[in-house]
């Protein structure tokens, strides 16, 4: 529950810690579920589940914690924010940008945990310390998206300003995510280790002679 009182929660550290544990089981989860490959179609159908269920999950946060005294929702309720209401006070150019690089790297680390040539097993370790490392990082800057399906679920009860911001924290991401797929088909895809050019070992032969 981070933040779960706005800039009075839990310190940012804490809450990193939380969510990196928390990426940990939920991708032995996923794998437990699912150790196949997904396809798009059932990709697709995961993230409508996911934001379904962020928001049945934001309102079982907020009934707990409108039970504490002195709750008050206006105070951010862990909604993600720029300007006067990023954690830090961190402008809007700052959020979208640490948005995207949190997001770009966060996925080119679930593609390589993932690909079937890294060694199984190590994936919800690689992911859910990522994770952590990303809050540690983004949590004074905009309280940590990178994923609209967490900033909707909190958002919605806020209302408000953080629906007025939520905008940038869909397009971020996607942005984000389409930057990092991208970054990862030619640097480390099969078809990027296809295409590298190959030294024939008569080069080296020559460039001994050279020598």
């Amino acid at each position: 529950m981070a933040g779960i009182r706005g800039k009075s929660g839990p310190p940012g550290d804490q809450n990193a810690f939380r969510h990196g544990l928390a990426g940990i089981n939920q991708r032995r989860a996923n794998g437990a579920l699912n150790p196949t490959e997904q396809s798009i179609r059932e990709e697709i159908l995961v993230g409508l589940l996911a934001d379904k269920g962020a928001i049945v999950a934001g309102g079982v946060l907020y009934v707990i914690a409108s039970g504490a005294p002195g709750f008050d929702v206006s105070k951010g309720f862990a909604s993600n924010g720029y300007g006067v209401h990023s954690p830090g006070g961190y402008s809007l150019l700052a959020a979208l940008v640490s948005e995207v690089v949190m997001t770009m790297f966060f996925l080119l680390i679930i593609l390589g945990a993932t690909d079937k040539r890294t060694p199984a097993g190590f994936a919800p370790i690689a992911i859910g310390l990522a994770l952590t490392l990303i809050h540690l990082i983004s949590i004074p800057v905009t309280n940590t998206s990178v994923n609209p399906a967490r900033s909707t679920g909190v958002a919605l009860f806020v209302g408000g300003w953080a629906i007025g911001q939520l905008w940038l924290f869909w397009v971020a991401p996607i942005m984000g995510a389409l930057l990092g797929a991208t970054t990862y088909h030619f640097i480390a895809s099969e078809e990027a280790e296809d295409v590298r050019p190959v030294v024939a070992p008569e080069v080296f032969g020559s460039a001994a002679i050279l020598r």
